[in-house]
């Protein structure tokens, strides 16, 4: 009974207690929710700062379940996913790592930029992603049977693929998969006004100029202006910043160093906000 409470806790500290905003592109937010029915892994690919991590945290919101999100980054080991012994005064005691406390209490385990992570790390999911459903805890002896209410979502920007940079087949082919992108310019504005609270007519010149960015892709710019950074510059604007130093301050200085494309942005800029 006591382990049990333990669990259930660990549950509600994991809830994402309020609904995050999120502008729905498409007929994402019901496909998601077929997925998860069926209890299917899935994968969520697009550029940086189109909304991925917030649709995950939305869904995680809207289906009831806990979130455990995970940062992956190529010094990410395997314990640090799956748990290791730690040494105390009185001997070892075990410490879950998320994906295995995800799977012990029925959560959404969201592994952020999964690409960023080693080979031989991701290939620790591999179990988890098929009709096994099992997670081995190899330092243990245990082979964990996950929750029935357990999901593993992975995410990753298709722009920073290489070849040292990429899901192997046998990884992406254990997923179902959605593309994200920025979204269109009416949509946009939505999600500027919702976030940052700004008018109409601001929300329109931020996302004209950054329609304006991004068509330096490859051309100087190795990604657009995300609506992340566009939020930002939103919210800086609605504190009381001016808009031509907001947006120098979160379209330009954070993309580029180059100072002839960071001249191009500014006139841009001060072109929009005369």
């Amino acid at each position: 009974m006591e382990k049990e409470s333990i669990v259930l806790c660990d549950r509600e500290q994991f809830r994402v207690l309020e609904e995050p905003f999120y502008q729905q592109q498409s007929n994402e937010v019901t496909l998601y929710e077929a997925a998860y029915a069926a209890r299917l892994p899935v994968m969520v690919k697009g550029p940086t700062g189109c909304g991925k991590s917030r649709f995950v945290e939305f869904m995680a919101w809207r289906l009831g379940r806990p979130l455990i999100t995970v940062a992956c980054n190529e010094d990410m080991t395997a314990s640090d996913l799956v748990g290791r012994y730690l040494l105390e005064a009185n001997g070892t005691r075990w410490l879950d790592g998320p994906l295995t406390t995800a799977a012990r209490i029925g959560a959404i385990c969201y592994l952020d930029e999964v690409v960023e992570a080693r080979q031989d790390t991701v290939v620790v999911i591999h179990s988890l992603t098929d009709h096994r459903r099992t997670l081995p805890i190899d330092k243990k002896g245990e082979l964990l049977r996950v929750h029935p209410d357990f999901q593993l979502v992975i995410s990753y920007n298709p722009g920073y693929q290489s070849l040292m940079k990429d899901l192997k087949q046998s990884t992406k082919q254990r997923f179902i998969a959605f593309d994200f992108d920025y979204p269109d310019m009416a949509l946009e504005r939505a999600v500027l006004q919702g976030e940052s609270g700004v008018d109409e007519t601001l929300a329109e010149q931020l996302v004209s100029l950054g329609v304006a960015v991004r068509r330096l892709k490859g051309h100087g710019l190795d990604e657009g202006v995300s609506t992340r950074l566009l939020v930002y510059a939103a919210t800086l604007i609605k504190g009381g910043v001016a808009p031509r130093d907001a947006c120098r301050m979160a379209l330009v200085r954070p993309i580029t160093d180059d100072r002839d494309i960071r001249d191009t942005l500014d006139h841009a800029i001060d072109a929009i906000f005369a």
